[in-house]
Formats: structure tokens, C-alpha cells, sequence
């Protein structure tokens, strides 16, 4: 399976990384000393050639040449070193790119951003000390900016992957103060307060949407039902061969605990209204726009036609770029499905205490 399903888990609350994190906006991106300089300029014209894994060295070296104070080479370092599998690359600019980082907030988010850089780590590792010093890292992160709900989760998060359930539950009820009700993340929090070891699973990523009929979806309202979720567009050839699939898809497990839900990449809002009232796609149907639309890199989404097949929990199962063949699994979980609507449903703790 693609690594991004394995980092989909994470990607409902992350900044991007190494993204700004000063208050003010730094304009010291280049380095200052004129044989750095000179690298840097040699990297950004490998980078122009496509050649990523030989402007990460020069990146890397014209960092070291700055004395460590490059940050628009720790921000290459971090984006290329995560494409390539350089850990000790990443690491290296997250750690300088904290110690640069001025201010409450910026010291925050840059310890925010390392914390998310060591679970990436840690799940492509399978080694629980880069949980741990994630959960250092997170900590940091919230003791220099308390309003920082997005630390919280993600620590109760790392929190959960060490079995440290209390700890992790009294980070997601933190969570769930700072956080309105109608932020889908904040009814995850409840789920995993309730069932930590969901903390722990690869989850869908949390997301809520107003299809076209107007129909209200969030992924954890689905709770109890598989769900389907089909990225699409118009404009896409293998996309429309795979409409007759789906199509069937969509009629042969009608009525049962089923939601397919079909999300467009297309631009133009009427041409997509027009094709789905011509090809007859009766399911639950959103826009979002293209590759760079919140849902779409919700799921790390660059290619379509992209389908996932999340359980019951809403935990991932399944993902498939190009048509597929998915009724069997489809059988199998909706029969496990259909055994966990048949169980007594638990209360999220915060409903619980309210009765």
C-alpha cells in the first residue's frame, strides 16, 4: 500500500511543514555568506532541472557553509530530504529551524512541525522512540503557545501510540475546550476519548461536507457505515470509464450501510452539475476543485480516478488509483458493519457527563 495512506492518519491537522512560523515574515531566506550563496543559487538551478536528489546535497551543504542559519535551505532540506527518505536531513533543518525561531508563536509551530516530522518518522521506522521525543517535541510546542489546539491533538495522538490512554484521553478533552463543537476534529477527540486504541488506527482524516442535493457529511457522522469515497472529474477519460463501475456500485449495495460519495476536481461548477445530471450519478456528489482543494490534499490525491474504502470505525482499508474491482471487500465490511450496528453504541464522555 502507497505510503500516503500509511500518513493519511495524521494529514486532517497538519501546518504544512516548514511553512513560515516567525510573526514577522522573514526575509532572510538566502544565506548571507557569499560561498553559501553560491551554492544555494547551484541547488535552485538543479531544483529548475528536476534533479531533487542532487540540489538536497547542495541545499545540505550550503546550509552547513551558512553556519546553520539558511532557512530557505532548511525549508528544501525538510521538503526534499521527506521526499527521499533523508531523516537525518529533515531532522537536522527542523532542529535548526527551531533554535532560529523567534517568538512565542513561531518557537511554537517550529516545535509543532518537528513533532509531525518525528511521527512521520516513527511510522515509516516502526520505532517508538521517535514517539517519544514527537510527544518532547509536542510539549515544547504547547508550553510556548498555550492556544495551540492542533499540539494538543497530535500529542494525545502520540500519547495513544505510547499506551498511554489517560495521558492521551486528558489531551483530546483539552482539545475538546479549546475547539468548537462544529470542527470536525473535535468530534474525533470524543471518539477517541471513548476508544483510544481509534488513536492509534489509520484513520480517515476528519473532514465535513455540503454535497450538492445539500445533504451535511462529516466522517465521523458515518460512524457504523462504510463509506466509499471516489475522487473524479469530468475532464478525466479514465474517470468516465469508470463511471459505469461505480454507477453499479452505488446500485447493487443500495440500502445497505453504505455511503458513496463522490468528490470532483473540476473547475467549472455548472459543467460538473450538468454531467451528473446527464450520467445519472445519484449518490452523494461534492466539488472541490482540483488537486490543491482541501479534501483532495486531505487524502494526498494526485492522481484520479482515486477511490478509498474506509470501514465501519472509519478506519482506512483500502485505496486503488484507476478503476478496480471492490465489491468483494465492499461484502466484507459491510458484514462487519452490519455486527457493529448490532452492538450497544458508546457515548463519547463529553454526552455521557451532560445526562
Amino acid at each position: 500500500m502507497r505510503i500516503a495512506l500509511i500518513t493519511l492518519a495524521l494529514a486532517c491537522t497538519l501546518s504544512p511543514v516548514g511553512a513560515q512560523t516567525n510573526d514577522v515574515k522573514r526575509t532572510d531566506v538566502k544565506p548571507t555568506d557569499e560561498k553559501a550563496l553560491k551554492t544555494y543559487n547551484t541547488a535552485v538551478q538543479l531544483m529548475s532541472q528536476q534533479m531533487g536528489a542532487a540540489a538536497l546535497g547542495e541545499f545540505k551543504k550550503a546550509d552547513k557553509q551558512d553556519g546553520g542559519h539558511c532557512y530557505g535551505c532548511q525549508k528544501q532540506m525538510i521538503r526534499l530530504g521527506s521526499e527521499f527518505d533523508d531523516w537525518k536531513a529533515v531532522e537536522l533543518a527542523a532542529q535548526e529551524m527551531a533554535a532560529e525561531a523567534q517568538g512565542d508563536r513561531a518557537i511554537a509551530i517550529a516545535h509543532y512541525e518537528y513533532g509531525v516530522i518525528l511521527v512521520r518518522e516513527a511510522m515509516q521506522k516502526h520505532k517508538e522512540e521517535f514517539y517519544t521525543r514527537a510527544h518532547d517535541e509536542f510539549v515544547k510546542a504547547i508550553a510556548s503557545y498555550a492556544g495551540f489546539p492542533e499540539a494538543l491533538f497530535q500529542d494525545g495522538r502520540v500519547l495513544a501510540q505510547l499506551h498511554q490512554d489517560d495521558a492521551a484521553k486528558a489531551r483530546f478533552e483539552e482539545f475538546t475546550k479549546m475547539e468548537k463543537p462544529e470542527d470536525p476534529n473535535h468530534q474525533r477527540a470524543l471518539r477517541y476519548i471513548s476508544n483510544p486504541e481509534l488513536a492509534r488506527a489509520r484513520m480517515a482524516p476528519a473532514f465535513a461536507v455540503t454535497t450538492l442535493d445539500g445533504q451535511h457529511i462529516s466522517m465521523d457522522d458515518l460512524q457504523g457505515k462504510v463509506v466509499l469515497l471516489d475522487f473524479w472529474a469530468t475532464w478525466c477519460g479514465p474517470c468516465r470509464e469508470a463511471l459505469p463501475h461505480l454507477r453499479d456500485v452505488a446500485k447493487k449495495f443500495q440500502g445497505q450501510p453504505l455511503v458513496v460519495l463522490s468528490v470532483s476536481l473540476d473547475s467549472d461548477e455548472e459543467k460538473w452539475k450538468k454531467f451528473i445530471a446527464e450520467n445519472s450519478m445519484t449518490w452523494a456528489q461534492y466539488r472541490d476543485g482540483g488537486f490543491a482543494s482541501p479534501i483532495s490534499k486531505l487524502f494526498g490525491v494526485t492522481a484520479i480516478p482515486h477511490t478509498f474504502t474506509i470501514d465501519a470505525e472509519g478506519v482506512l482499508q483500502d485505496e486503488h488509483i484507476g478503476d478496480a474491482s471492490i465489491e468483494g471487500k465492499l461484502k466484507k465490511l459491510l458484514a462487519q458493519a452490519r455486527e457493529l450496528q448490532a452492538k450497544p453504541v458508546a457515548q463519547p464522555a463529553e454526552t455521557a457527563a451532560a445526562k
